[in-house]
């Protein structure tokens, strides 16, 4: 992830995020504010781009490509349950879209599976659990644990049309 730092609370700062949402709810708002406000770059997909196409499938695709292609360090995507959004991310070669609907949730998505993109419901996502959730998201890093990193190559594999026995 280019040019991020690490503030004395640990959190990563100054990354380009793509952010989606069908909907242009109070929530989805309010975290496209809390990513500004914590340093981040944030481009806007769906409902949250006038003209953008709002469907969740799409956004949700744009915003994970974002990632895929390197033009976006992280994604958030969301939709009213935020399970629409996770499939679709997840379809994008290279991505690993966790849903996450707490901060522990999103600690381990970060710390054992090296999620890049969020996803999110809107429908039970309140703004307080949001900062929470990306308080949680961004203090996290990839662990190295052994069985973790193989687990990864296994997924990189699949993304890649290889079946693996095992």
């Amino acid at each position: 992830m280019g040019g991020e730092g690490v503030t004395s609370s640990g959190s990563l700062r100054d990354m380009r995020i793509s952010v989606s949402s069908d909907m242009d709810e109070p929530v989805a708002r309010f975290l496209v504010e809390q990513l500004r406000s914590r340093g981040h770059e944030v481009v806007t997909h769906g409902a949250l781009r006038p003209g953008d196409d709002s469907r969740w499938a799409p956004c949700s695709e744009a915003a994970a490509r974002d990632v895929a292609d390197g033009t976006a360090d992280q994604a958030v995507v969301c939709c009213w349950t935020g399970t629409g959004a996770s499939i679709a991310a997840n379809k994008v070669p290279g991505v690993r879209a966790a849903l996450c609907t707490d901060a522990y949730t999103a600690d381990g998505a970060r710390r054992w599976n090296d999620a890049n993109v969020l996803a999110l419901s809107l429908r039970l996502t309140s703004q307080p659990l949001l900062q929470e959730i990306l308080d949680a998201w961004f203090a996290a890093e990839a662990g190295q644990d052994a069985e973790d990193r193989e687990n990864l190559a296994h997924v990189g594999r699949l993304d890649l049309g290889r079946t693996v026995s095992g």
